[in-house]
């Protein structure tokens, strides 16, 4: 279904496009400007301008409600753009692998401070 719609969705938009350039400006064409002053000759005056209206109207309403309908969360299926496929997800490294190593301690005895042992502290 989500295929059908989007062909319509696309076709709306090259409809849409071809009718609007179609249509000529309130104040005539480019022809007019130049002092052509016939151009409008093959529909009368206006008539080819209320159809191409019409299909205008009609092509821009189905435009918005597709796109509108598209831009609905979960429309298209559950999915994020975050998540990756499932099969091109690469291994992550085990935590001992990435740990950093462990510098060697110093044994007590090298240490410059003693260290004090419970069994030395005074007594009261």
């Amino acid at each position: 279904m989500i295929y059908v719609l989007t062909t319509i969705y696309v076709v709306a938009c090259v409809f849409l496009i071809l009718v609007v350039l179609l249509q000529s400006g309130k104040g005539g064409d480019v022809a007019a400007a130049f002092g052509g002053a016939g151009s409008q000759t093959a529909f009368g005056p206006r008539g080819a301008q209320k159809p191409l209206e019409k299909a205008t109207v009609i092509a821009a309403v189905l435009f918005m409600l597709l796109a509108l309908l598209f831009s609905l969360p979960g429309f298209n299926g559950p999915r994020s753009v975050v998540s990756e496929r499932p099969g091109t997800a690469q291994p992550s490294p085990s935590p001992a692998a990435s740990a950093p190593a462990v510098a060697a301690s110093p044994t007590p005895a090298a240490s410059a401070t003693p260290v004090a042992s419970p069994s030395a502290s005074p007594q009261k």
